[in-house]
């Protein structure tokens, strides 16, 4: 039986994306989104929680989040979890980072409606 990796997440770009284009014209695009929780502690006082998510874009979503993505606007994305090791010093590094497969932007200017794109499989 095969795993399951999907993670969803619904928040706010931290800061306008990173473009960066390769030899070969393939292109990716990295973004941070905050997701945010809201709970009240013991003693009755509003507390807010954010987690900073690292995402990365490749090929049709990389177009269109340099496009149209910039910091604020409000996202919804589907990937999957990733995770690149590497040594340096003789030390191993990680970095996990969500590779977008489908993003909704939500709350568009245009119409209202949340505009889906989806990564080509």
């Amino acid at each position: 039986m095969s795993g399951v990796n999907k993670v969803i997440l619904i928040g706010r770009l931290g800061k306008d994306p990173e473009t960066r284009v390769f030899e070969n014209g393939g292109k990716k695009v990295s973004f941070t989104l905050a997701t945010s929780e809201v709970y009240k502690d013991k003693d009755g006082n509003r507390r807010e929680v954010t987690e900073w998510h690292n995402v990365v874009c490749w090929r049709l979503l990389a177009d269109i989040a340099e496009k149209y993505f910039t910091k604020g606007k409000l996202l919804y994305v589907e990937g999957r979890l990733r995770t690149r090791m590497w040594e340096e010093n003789g030390v191993k590094k990680y970095f996990t980072e969500i590779e977008a497969t489908s993003i909704t932007m939500l709350g568009s200017k245009n119409d209202g409606k949340p505009t889906e794109h989806k990564e080509e499989q």
